[in-house]
């Protein structure tokens, strides 16, 4: 049976998401009411008491009468109640035609997904094709104890943490509105000072909206210098994963990288609550450059990251492309390439 649920089918939403076994966040209706990118939906194939669903953004396909799909951002990908590497082969053989009857039906033309790195959702829609290895993310396996950590920190790493506490350094957990303000202030001028797109700014009423909600907790952990806040964090813990989801530093404090002293204190935080993993992503782009090696200091497991790229009608795809002058040989690292002159006009 397939069933698509709306961002108004919140009970029903929930629901499929408490009786998955490998979830996170990203997966959450309150997470997907946050976007503003398009329609949030999930599709939902049942065979008995199985399914499997993959929440979804529906995005209207400018000047056409087509459509695409995406994710929100983050890691989300399919879930189900059964882990990825057990599902019956039956059921998924069933689930891609009904997804694909799914897309034919819904004049989508492709289909793109950030697929979550702790669990291998690739096994499910390798069957489909499109896995796109994109690269490796950062993760600190919060099984060690605080100080094994420390020791396999790079030397630079520990001594910036070391400096920070002798300076008087501390952390601190904040809520509300006016904590939201300062996050928000000093995480705007990270992503100007870095010319981030402005699909990574948000406003303050999404911050209070994460931390307000009860499908997943969101926290807000701040570095202070004496009664100034030099960087701030907002991590996500959610089935014993914490996301490092957004982060931010005061220009004036860089010097100091209170950066690395939070994530310090993050980590201790998931050692005490007995958290599996920290991740911590990868490099912009997830190319391995300078943050990645920043974020490498901190931990020497990596996870690999994948996405799902699925052409689901070649033949409009091309179209779009040749409408827009674009050589779909190109080299831009894009999807769907038909979008990607859309998206340098909103950078």
């Amino acid at each position: 049976m397939i069933k698509i649920l709306t961002i108004k089918d919140k009970a029903e939403w929930v629901t499929y998401v408490n009786q998955s076994v490998e979830t996170d966040f990203y997966h959450t209706w309150h997470y997907h009411s946050l976007d503003n990118t398009g329609s949030p939906i999930l599709f939902v194939y049942s065979e008995q008491s199985d399914f499997i669903a993959i929440p979804l953004i529906q995005r209207k396909i400018p000047e056409s009468n087509y459509y695409d799909l995406t994710c929100v951002y983050g890691y989300s990908g399919p879930l189900s109640n059964q882990k990825m590497d057990g599902i019956d082969s039956t059921l998924v053989s069933n689930f891609k035609s009904a997804f694909l009857k799914f897309l034919s039906d819904g004049n989508y033309v492709s289909v793109f997904l950030r697929l979550n790195p702790f669990y291998n959702q690739q096994l499910l829609l390798k069957e489909f094709g499109g896995i796109y290895d994109n690269g490796q993310v950062v993760v600190i396996d919060l099984n060690k104890s605080i100080e094994q950590h420390r020791k396999d920190y790079r030397q630079t790493t520990w001594d910036s943490i070391r400096k920070s506490l002798k300076n008087g350094y501390n952390i601190k957990e904040e809520k509300g509105p006016e904590a939201v303000k300062i996050f928000s202030e000093i995480y705007n001028q990270n992503m100007n000072r870095v010319r981030a797109a402005d699909s990574y700014l948000f406003d303050n009423d999404y911050y209070l909206e994460m931390l307000s909600n009860t499908e997943y907790n969101a926290r807000i952990f701040m570095a202070y210098k004496g009664d100034v806040v030099a960087s701030s964090t907002i991590a996500v813990f959610t089935n014993e994963i914490i996301q490092l989801h957004l982060i931010g530093t005061r220009t004036e404090y860089l010097q100091d990288s209170p950066a690395k002293f939070l994530i310090d204190g993050v980590m201790q935080i998931g050692c005490e609550l007995g958290m599996r993993y920290y991740n911590l992503g990868g490099g912009l782009g997830f190319q391995k450059d300078s943050l990645f090696y920043w974020k490498n200091a901190f931990s020497d497991l990596l996870f690999d990251y994948k996405s799902w790229r699925y052409i689901a009608n070649p033949v409009i795809y091309q179209q779009l492309l040749d409408q827009k002058g674009i050589d779909k040989n190109t080299e831009v690292d894009f999807f769907p390439l038909y979008r990607y002159t859309l998206a340098l006009q909103t950078s």
